[in-house]
């Protein structure tokens, strides 16, 4: 019995844990990239709707000027659409998690208090990324191997 759970075992631990990465990378990467892309236009514009999201409905407890939410809204916004796609190409993939995990912290904090399990689940798949970096699948793995430390 005990030699068939340690084959069990053995198939799990015998994924190389760069699968586990990338996985992660691409799954939270699409995540925030759908989100961002429901906040602009055809042509990357913020649309209206999305500062009335943020004044109305993500921040107004915050008592902020809405001059300073509405630059809220726009780097968010830029934030979900270009961070993911660093992880999408994984270059500077561990500062594009932090970032997003920064966001993570925001949105549970002060605009989804009651969202912690999706929060959780969001904040474990970027700490793998800062953890274990993008993988071999990844510009940050070509660079490395292109300018190894002297």
């Amino acid at each position: 019995m005990i030699a068939l759970i340690e084959k069990f075992l053995c198939v799990f631990n015998c994924i190389p844990g760069w699968i586990y990465t990338t996985l992660a990378r691409f799954a939270i990467g699409m995540t925030f990239f759908k989100s961002g892309l429901t906040k602009v236009d055809e042509k990357y514009a913020i649309l209206s709707k999305t500062y009335s999201l943020f004044n109305d409905e993500y921040f107004p407890s915050l008592g902020l000027p809405e001059s300073v939410v509405n630059i809220l809204a726009v780097l968010a916004t830029y934030a979900e659409l270009t961070l993911p796609l660093l992880l999408f190409i994984g270059f500077g993939a561990r500062f594009a998690a932090l970032g997003l995990l920064i966001m993570t912290a925001v949105i549970q904090i002060f605009v989804f208090p009651g969202s912690y399990i999706v929060h959780s689940l969001w904040a474990v798949a970027l700490l793998v990324i800062i953890a274990k970096g993008a993988g071999p699948l990844s510009l940050d793995y070509l660079i490395r191997k292109a300018f190894p430390k002297s």
